[in-house]
């Protein structure tokens, strides 16, 4: 890569590119051109220019014409930008082709994904997921030859951007033993989380997982509905910002409702369009609280003109995933910004809210209580004494409505569910 072409981290001086890409006919291309944008806003970097190129496809040499080509090395040397950011992964070669022809430094959407990816990830989980991603695509783009372009010790380029390697060419044969050596640490740190959500599931609590795209409000609207929670914290609280993939890492809080109910609440990782196949493998594990939920909350920010093609990509990645047939609750945050939209307001499964607005977060707590409690019963049971245990897990993980004891044993008034009803159904007092 040439010098002055290296991706920078999150510092103070944001590095200045041009962003482009070619239209083949596929109706979303302004939409993920504008994404673009805003993706490379989420790595510190800012957009000097746009160039658009209107093709039947793309050139399998060069990604666009030669005619194009010249025009963006003539552009970008008359701003004094370096980087051209490209909206799709292009192959190894294209990426070599179009910096031996221009000089510059190119990096197609797929590494600036990985690369916002990155820096946002926190925990040991997110960490290790990322840079397999990251290793992953890189494997095919190592090229050891004599070309400046792949060898620059200074400027940065692909080798300076590896995950956490400090050679400049990494060979295959490091790149493959190091993926190994992460994914057996994956492996291990899933075991722990895997066991952790058991003990979760092992509970009777219902599991409500916000899901829905990058920036659509799902950390805003899951603080809101911990402010239900009678002796709240704000370290409890999750980290939240107008940015895309603000946080990565799941975050799983119980949320006490005044009437005694109770519910897991998580906040997932959010999603944009042409998230790269090895990101998507990485992150299954994570996505798990969504796989393993009672109910689904599709958080979409109603605001946006392109929330259709939002919702799309959403349903599109989970059912990727493996979540699918899962009752679900569509929720149309940023109502407040739309002029004409009443909001709170519910149509169906449907809720129109600001996740700013407490009116709002009292009626979307009251449609997930329907919709998770609807199959629930109010049940009184007599519990022996000498089945103490029985009692006890009741008491632990259900919903309790009323509790005494007598003579008899412990009189419980509970909210219980189908499985619940069927595990003390001899304990049941008509």
């Amino acid at each position: 890569m040439p010098p002055g072409g290296s991706m920078k981290e999150l510092n103070n001086t944001k590095e200045r590119v041009i962003v482009a890409g070619v239209s083949h006919l596929q109706p979303d291309f302004e939409y993920t051109m504008e994404e673009l944008a805003s993706l490379v806003e989420a790595n510190n970097m800012e957009v000097a220019d746009t160039i658009k190129q209107k093709a039947d496809s793309v050139s399998a040499k060069t990604y666009f014409g030669s005619g194009k080509v010249t025009e963006i090395k003539e552009i970008a040397n008359a701003d004094d930008v370096k980087t051209i950011v490209l909206n799709d992964e292009l192959t190894p070669s294209q990426i070599r082709n179009l910096e031996k022809e221009t000089k510059l430094s190119f990096m197609d959407r797929t590494e600036l994904i990985l690369q916002v990816f990155s820096n946002r990830a926190h925990t040991k989980q997110a960490k290790l997921q990322v840079e397999i991603a990251k290793l992953q695509y890189q494997l095919p783009r190592i090229h050891p030859s004599g070309n400046p372009l792949d060898q620059q010790s200074a400027s940065g380029g692909l080798a300076n951007r590896g995950a956490g390697e400090t050679k400049l060419e990494l060979d295959r044969r490091v790149i493959r033993k190091r993926i190994t050596y992460l994914k057996d640490q994956l492996k291990t740190v899933d075991k722990t989380i895997n066991v952790q959500s058991r003990k979760r599931t092992n509970t009777t609590m219902p599991l409500v997982s916000l899901v829905g795209y990058t920036n659509a409000g799902k950390s805003t609207t899951m603080n809101g509905l911990l402010n239900f929670n009678k002796e709240d914290s704000d370290d409890r609280k999750v980290f939240e910002k107008d940015m895309l993939f603000a946080t990565l890492d799941t975050s799983v809080r119980k949320i006490d409702l005044e009437d005694n109910t109770s519910f897991l609440l998580s906040d997932t990782v959010g999603f944009v369009s042409k998230l790269p196949h090895n990101l998507i493998e990485s992150f299954k594990t994570t996505l798990k609280e969504a796989k393993d939920a009672d109910l689904l909350v599709q958080v979409i920010d109603v605001s946006d003109e392109h929330w259709r093609n939002m919702l799309e990509v959403t349903e599109k990645t989970l059912k990727e995933v493996g979540v699918k047939d899962k009752p679900m609750i569509y929720a149309f945050n940023k109502a407040d910004l739309k002029p004409d939209q009443v909001f709170p307001s519910i149509e169906g499964d449907n809720i129109y809210y600001s996740a700013l607005d407490k009116k709002s977060i009292d009626t979307l707590v009251d449609l997930i209580k329907k919709k998770l409690y609807a199959n629930f019963k109010m049940t009184n049971l007599l519990i022996p004494y000498d089945k103490q245990k029985v009692a006890e897990k009741v008491l632990r993980n259900s919903q309790i409505i009323k509790k005494e004891f007598l003579n008899e044993g412990s009189s419980i008034t509970a909210n219980l569910s189908p499985d619940e009803l069927n595990e003390y159904s001899e304990f049941i007092k008509e």
